[in-house]
């Protein structure tokens, strides 16, 4: 409840939109009550043939004769002694009782006193007329009515549309925050889940609240309202079921609400299934696993079929429960009023229910203000199954919203120091988990200006280092410095926008190809883009092969691109953002020998004067290397030249003389 209520707290933010939503609410259901309990006029005028201005006047002279009636009663009683055996207690009780009566005996004829100057004056004296005038005003009032349920319906709409708008945002900035370990731990079709199945509930669950559950009860109690003032003892006598219906939809609301929070979660199961076999599908087609895949996704579509049907059952179950329940009342109150008009009495089992006689006319509107109570009370049963759900998804969206990163900026940030003399790893480890070290004891200095390459076998940890520079991570022990500035103490925005990196799964957006170089450089010209392009041995390809030039649309990833064309976009993208260092990681190893040498001349050019650290088993980047560093089992083996590499360094002589072979 206290994630929904979150959600309600935003909503809070449209103050004048809300108080839009309750004033429409109160009207609708002002005009609800009043158009029932305007089909009392009606029944006295088309039953009995007369005109409202007889109508009161009879009302007036009836009362006032069962007021001067009741007053000769209270004063014989007054003056007699007692019947023989009736004790005098009883006796006064008679006398209290006839003074109830004549106090509602005379508050009637009030009423009708008041009401018959406007009647006389404004309302027509033909009887049909008349049932035509009201018919016509209830129309208009209906339409009235009307007017304001749509008003309510869209400020609803827009409140509920703004803070699921709002949400969204904050959701989507807050993963764009998170730590890169999250991204691995958490599927692709969770994550989308959140924005879409979650989110969607969510707002079900609060159009739900600022609407029906606002509506519907106002309406209801509005026709309650109406009822009390015709006879209120009779109506309280009528909700004895009420507290076992408040039971049933408690119960039920829980079940529906763990319903509901089983159906999200087999949601995003499914989500991740698609989204892993829509990603993957080239490889679920070449190994013919189509199959296997249509095995997979039956399980869990049958699973998300099972929650759903046992929302539905508990829904279809809260429907005729709650109109069971609320016919039972307007049974209730059909037996007693029955009883009271026909005996014309005012008791039922000794308990008084009325302090006058009712007449079948109120009584009528009695029963139409119950019925009027029956149909907000019967759609509360959506009502609940609206709210669970929105308490079901609230429950799944805060708390990753409450999730907080753990690489995050200093309170008071170094300024990063361009351009920087040494970046030093300073006796780093790393682990994800304490039993699987990762990184041990790496101890290393790469000077400003100077081209690193970093070899060694898959697992070794050669992205893992490259990302602590990037503060993807941080060090379990140690540090990693620029100069004599931890990265810690840096801002990570600081940090990143001296780093330029092109990794071996080029990621291009589905965008132009001027878009995906400018990305990160927002401000660069479109001269400064192509020079970029040209000095990354793109400009050719983009203004020869590519139908619109620049501003071809590359696809989804890229995918409309080869490997080479991509690779070559995403090294112009980091050549115009100019970074002080210069990360590859594997940047050439998918790709064609003419590509590979494009590329190379590109970077001979590009490193100089900037750090470059290059991750690659390519013999023709390791060209570029002042130094190499050899890695294994997540620590430093060797650091020298080639020649020094060869000569002294046995994993270094194995990796090369494979090289070797394949390039032969």
């Amino acid at each position: 409840m206290k994630n929904f209520l979150r959600a309600v707290r935003l909503a809070l933010h449209y103050r004048l939109t809300l108080a839009g939503v309750l004033c429409c609410s109160l009207l609708v259901a002002v005009f609800w009550g009043g158009n029932i309990g305007g089909v009392y006029p009606i029944v006295e005028v088309a039953i009995k043939g007369k005109s409202l201005q007889a109508w009161v006047a009879e009302k007036i002279a009836s009362t006032e004769a069962k007021s001067a009636e009741l007053r000769r009663e209270i004063a014989r009683l007054e003056k007699a002694p007692p019947p023989n055996g009736k004790p005098l207690e009883a006796a006064a009780q008679d006398v209290a009782f006839l003074h109830r009566r004549l106090q509602a005996e005379e508050a009637a004829a009030a009423t009708a006193r008041r009401l018959q100057p406007w009647i006389d004056r404004y309302l027509p004296a033909d009887p049909f007329r008349t049932v035509v005038w009201i018919v016509v005003a209830l129309m208009a009032a209906t339409a009235v009515k009307d007017f304001f349920l749509f008003a309510n319906n869209m400020l609803v709409e827009r409140a509920v549309q703004m803070v699921s708008f709002d949400l969204r945002k904050q959701l989507y900035h807050h993963m764009l925050r998170m730590d890169l370990g999250e991204f691995g731990e958490q599927r692709t079709g969770t994550m989308m889940s959140r924005f879409n199945v979650d989110l969607g509930y969510l707002s079900t669950g609060l159009s739900t609240l600022f609407g029906r559950a606002i509506l519907e009860p106002l309406k209801g109690l509005a026709c309650l309202v109406g009822a009390a003032f015709v006879c209120w003892r009779l109506l309280l006598f009528s909700l004895l079921l009420a507290p076992l219906a408040g039971f049933l939809i408690r119960t039920l609301a829980r079940s529906i609400k763990r319903a509901n929070r089983r159906a999200l979660e087999e949601n995003a199961q499914l989500m991740g299934v698609l989204s892993e076999a829509f990603h993957g599908m080239q490889t679920v087609q070449a190994f013919t696993m189509e199959k296997y895949e249509r095995n997979r996704f039956h399980k869990v579509s049958k699973a998300c079929l099972q929650k759903a049907m046992k929302i539905a059952f508990y829904s279809a179950l809260s429907k005729p429960a709650t109109e069971i329940l609320g016919l039972g009342m307007v049974f209730i109150a059909l037996i007693a009023g029955a009883y009271l008009v026909l005996n014309q009495a005012t008791h039922i089992l000794g308990i008084p229910m009325c302090d006058r006689p009712l007449e079948w006319s109120v009584l009528l509107v009695f029963y139409g203000l119950l019925i009027g109570t029956s149909d907000p009370a019967r759609k509360l049963s959506d009502v609940v199954n609206g709210i669970q759900g929105g308490l079901a998804a609230a429950d799944r969206i805060f708390p990753l919203l409450d999730r907080q990163p753990t690489i995050v900026d200093p309170e008071q940030p170094r300024p990063a120091p361009r351009p920087h003399r040494r970046l030093v790893f300073d006796h780093v480890n790393f682990h994800y988990t304490p039993d699987q070290p990762v990184l041990r004891d790496i101890q290393l200095t790469v000077e400003y200006g100077e081209t690193l390459c970093i070899v060694g076998p898959n697992g070794c940890g050669k992205s893992t280092l490259i990302n602590l520079l990037l503060r993807f991570h941080d060090p379990v022990a140690g540090a990693v410095r620029l100069d004599d500035i931890d990265l810690r103490e840096m801002r990570l925005r600081d940090l990143r926008r001296l780093v330029g990196m092109v990794t071996q799964q080029t990621m291009l957006f589905d965008d132009t190809v001027y878009n995906n170089i400018r990305y990160g450089s927002l401000q660069a010209t479109r001269e400064e883009i192509i020079a970029a392009a040209q000095r990354a041995h793109a400009h050719r390809f983009i203004e020869d092969k590519l139908e619109h030039g620049y501003d071809t649309v590359v696809g989804p990833g890229g995918n409309r691109l080869s490997g080479g064309q991509r690779q070559r976009i995403a090294l112009a993208r980091a050549i115009l953002r100019d970074p002080d260092i210069l990360i590859l990681d594997e940047a050439t190893s998918q790709i064609d020998i003419e590509s590979e040498q494009q590329i190379h001349l590109a970077l001979e050019q590009f490193v100089r004067g900037r750090t470059a650290i290059i991750v690659t088993h390519r013999l023709a980047t390791l060209d570029l290397a002042g130094r190499i560093l050899v890695m294994d089992a997540g620590h430093i083996v060797d650091l020298g030249t080639h020649d020094e590499l060869v000569r002294r360094c046995d994993l270094y002589r194995r990796l090369y003389d494979i090289q070797l072979r394949q390039t032969a």
